[in-house]
């Protein structure tokens, strides 16, 4: 159903946590689109399997898996290994290019963790237990209000450019000050940071030799100050995604609120259908939903007389 309503794009992948029915589903759905993992999912599967050593393996994992140079890269992984030699076996398994900026065969851009589909698990977790018309109309009601925030919200920003990526433009910004720029042409430059490492800015082709340009499409601080040096306007040089047209056109169509259930025309083939529950094989072990917590919750909130006393 994702496929027919979205399709299939230009550039796609797919970012999930390494579950097995989920790589099988896409496998099939989206035989051509390439398959990513979640970092945050990832590294959380290293710190089960790694726990000795996992917390000076954090930072080095996700300095690894956010690298831009294959020479930053090897680096880590060195670090890595004398930290837990393990490690390097386990991540080679997975596969560099489904979690490293550098190995990708399709670029994910800022987009490194499944965040934005965990963040509507949190938010309908308690929704879940309610009968199916209850979460529907819960989901068309957080849907219609995200929906609405987010589109006031693009209308009152007065920047070319969505406030997150402003933000990163403007550290950006403040790491340029220091560069040194030398033109080649009017769209190659040489920009000499701080340490005097030499970086080529291809302004034309929206890429530095620090890939950070072309991978995040949004200009690095060698770019920044090429553009500080030039006076060439920003926004040219970000993607379209980034710009506050693309924030508007992403949430102009409305979400329909439903007319009451009263006024709904069910066809006579539908009210015929007898839908009957899932017939499901109990797990062993006590159920995850403790009932004593549940009558916690009763007493709580209920006003209990005793039979003997009255009180």
């Amino acid at each position: 159903m994702f496929r027919h309503a979205f399709g299939e794009r230009e550039r796609m992948c797919i970012v999930s946590d390494r579950h097995a029915s989920i790589l099988r589903g896409t496998s099939i759905v989206y035989p051509e689109v390439s398959y990513c993992v979640c970092i945050f999912h990832l590294w959380n599967n290293i710190k089960k399997q790694f726990k000795k050593n996992h917390d000076r393996l954090r930072e080095v994992f996700f300095a690894m898996a956010r690298a831009y140079k294959i020479e930053d890269f090897n680096r880590l992984m060195e670090d890595m290994d004398i930290i837990d030699k393990r490690v390097r076996g386990y991540l080679f398994q997975v596969g560099y290019e489904k979690w490293s900026i550098v190995h990708f065969t399709v670029n994910r851009s800022m987009m490194m963790t499944s965040n934005i589909v965990e963040s509507l698990n949190a938010r309908n977790r308690e929704a879940r237990e309610l009968p199916i018309m209850s979460l529907l109309d819960y989901m068309m009601n957080l849907v219609m209000k995200w929906n609405n925030t987010n589109r006031m919200t693009a209308m009152s920003i007065f920047i070319d450019i969505g406030q997150k990526y402003h933000e990163v433009l403007k550290e950006n910004s403040y790491l340029s000050q220091k560069m040194t720029v030398k033109p080649s042409t009017d769209y190659v430059y040489v920009v000499m940071d701080a340490e005097q490492r030499r970086n080529i800015v291809y302004m034309q082709k929206r890429e530095c030799s620090c890939k950070r340009f072309q991978v995040d499409e949004i200009p690095c601080p060698h770019a920044m100050a090429v553009l500080d040096y030039t006076h060439m306007e920003v926004p040219k040089y970000c993607s379209a995604y980034y710009t506050k047209e693309y924030f508007k056109k992403t949430y102009e169509v409305s979400v329909n609120p439903l007319p009451d259930e009263t006024t709904w025309d069910f066809p006579t083939k539908v009210l015929d259908n007898v839908v009957l529950p899932p017939i499901v094989k109990g797990k062993p072990g006590r159920p995850t939903k403790s009932r004593r917590k549940g009558l916690y919750e009763y007493l709580y909130t209920k006003t209990v007389t005793c039979g003997l006393c009255g009180k």
